[in-house]
């Protein structure tokens, strides 16, 4: 047998493979440079296996490195070549073909890119479009609310004087149709614009609700400007989407929504999971296109400014949050509210006020309710204007400002919910000494199909319902069911306000096929109505065009069946 003896170099690497392995080893020659490898490679033809002979020490080895190998035979190197060859040819055809795939994915991946700079897409919070990046982005949403109401039971008292008594009317109005937008820009900015159509309360044809920018200074913290709800009261925090009844209790919407919770002002907003506080300075409305998004148009609220340029103020904030939480279907939420509003009242050059006993203008400020109606929401209490009689009448009173404070509370166990809330405003003026306006309300609701009543965590409120199962025509999904009941009651009687008190109770079902879309049927009646003492005629100031007892309402009974239909996206 010949030997073949490779340079000393080489052989060290074969010693080292070799004493590496108890194996057979490998070997593999380079075509081109004559080079000896253990690993097959390209231009590298396999030699031959190879075993290691002697019983050389490890040391000896080291020594004379020498190990006998068995040349390749002749008649097998050309086999060796052709197989390289074809080795190599199968190689380049596979790089060729992963190069090739490479540049098809990244023509593919360079293409979505394209197309996913901006994308659109349809959800149960509206219509989006936005940049991959997630820079800048737009919604567009909207809702309607037709709502109905018949009256079963319709018994005002007679009326007094030359003054007639109106039952309320039964029918169906449009109670909200809005339309907005809302979105990103920069990623920290975001803004939301929207109009109402169809304000159906009776005085307001039309107007914008939110009109504001908004910086998102971190997750948690963000700051806004412009026109948008006051941080008060845990059923006025919640969009009207989402309440339980189809109308906020009589205390929420005498003293938050009536007097326009919707201002112009700077707010801050803090909210983690189970903690939320909402700051606000703000002003009232600005402008003709303000005037007509209050609901209180036409009820002595929307002329405190009447174009003197002084339009009042207001600090106002809550704090809420959930001190025990297991999960989102069961905790405990409560909160506190808080706030100070200037009022003004406009006098003649003479000390009368400006539209003592006309319909509307001068300022100052009334506060009155409804009976959780929804198409007829005439007034059943109502204060009449605070501010009353000229500068020289000895009797005269002028509101200057009021005081409000509210405390809320919010138990979710499963499907069961219990929420209640206490409402107070001091009102603060010349005449007045302590006055004060009460309100509280309180109900349960249950869902008969499992759901859960959902959190916003920045509004500290109720959100929308998604059902278990959303209904489907033959199919085995009901949507959500819920049922309630609630008792509400508010008193403005108070030393010299005589504004009425009255109590009522509610049942409410709710019905969601789908978390955009609810069907609402209440029942409403009146436990007891008080208006005694109340202003009869406008001569003592601005009362709403009707003061509550020139209705007659003053132990007066009713009793209304109330739907509404709600679609929003």
């Amino acid at each position: 047998m010949q030997l073949f003896r490779p340079p000393l170099a080489i052989l060290a690497v074969i010693s080292l493979c070799v004493a590496s392995s108890s194996h057979a080893l490998d070997l593999y020659v380079d075509t081109k440079t004559k080079q000896i490898f253990a690993e097959p490679g390209p231009g590298r033809v396999h030699m031959g296996t190879y075993e290691k002979s002697g019983t050389a020490s490890k040391a000896a080895k080291h020594a004379n490195p020498s190990i006998e190998l068995t040349p390749i035979p002749e008649d097998q190197k050309a086999d060796a070549s052709n197989k390289s060859t074809s080795d190599r040819l199968t190689r380049l055809r596979e790089k060729a073909e992963k190069e090739q795939l490479k540049g098809q994915v990244s023509m593919l991946d360079e293409r979505v890119k394209e197309v996913e700079k901006i994308h659109g897409n349809f959800d149960d919070r509206g219509l989006h479009w936005s940049t991959k990046d997630g820079n800048f982005s737009v919604s567009l949403n909207g809702r309607i609310q037709p709502a109905s109401q018949y009256n079963f039971i319709n018994e005002p008292d007679p009326a007094f004087g030359s003054n007639t008594a109106n039952e309320l009317n039964s029918g169906m109005n449009i109670r909200r149709a809005r339309l907005g937008v809302e979105g990103t820009f920069l990623k920290i900015w975001d803004y939301k614009f929207e109009y109402d159509f169809s304000r159906g309360n009776g005085s307001v044809g039309s107007g914008i609700t939110d009109a504001y920018v908004r910086l998102n200074h971190t997750d948690a913290l963000s700051y806004k400007i412009g026109s948008f709800k006051e941080p008060f009261s845990l059923e006025e925090a919640a969009s009207n989407r989402f309440l339980t009844f189809i109308e906020r209790h009589m205390s929420v919407n005498s003293f938050v929504d009536n007097p326009n919770t919707y201002k112009t002002g700077i707010g801050a907003n803090y909210a983690v999971k189970r903690w939320q506080t909402g700051l606000a300075f703000q002003t009232e409305p600005i402008g003709s296109w303000s005037a007509a998004s209050t609901s209180v148009n036409a009820n002595g609220n929307q002329s405190r400014n009447n174009g003197s340029g002084d339009t009042g103020w207001q600090g106002i904030g809550r704090i809420s949050g959930r001190p025990w939480m297991e999960d989102d279907t069961k905790f405990l939420h409560v909160g506190i509210s808080a706030g100070h509003t200037d009022v003004n009242t406009q006098y003649r050059a003479d000390g009368t006020m400006v539209g003592e006993g006309t319909n509307g203008g001068g300022g100052g400020m009334s506060f009155f309710a409804f009976p959780g109606t929804n198409v007829d929401r005439s007034n059943i209490l109502n204060t009449g204007n605070l501010s009353t009689g000229a500068l020289s009448d000895p009797n005269h009173r002028r509101v200057s400002s009021y005081d409000r404070y509210g405390a809320e509370s919010w138990f979710v166990y499963g499907p069961f919910s219990a929420q209640a809330e206490y409402l107070r405003t001091n009102i603060n003026g010349t005449g007045y000494s302590g006055e004060h306006l009460t309100g509280y309300y309180g109900f349960i609701s249950y869902f008969l199909t499992g759901e859960s009543k959902a959190y916003h965590v920045r509004n500290g409120a109720a959100n929308r319902i998604k059902p278990n199962k959303p209904f489907q025509f033959g199919g085995p999904g009901l949507g959500a069911w819920e049922v309630a009941f609630g008792y509400d009651y508010i008193d403005m009687n108070s030393g010299v306000i005589k504004g009425g008190e009255a109590d009522m109770v509610r049942f409410g079902l709710n019905w969601y096929p789908h978390s955009n879309v609810k069907f609402q049927a209440n029942v409403v009646h009146t436990l007891n109505i008080n208006t005694a003492g109340t202003p009869t005629t406008n001569t003592n100031g601005y009362s709403g065009g009707a003061g509550a007892r020139t209705h007659g309402w003053d132990n007066a009974s009713l009793s209304a069946f109330l739907t509404q239909l709600t679609v929003d996206f």
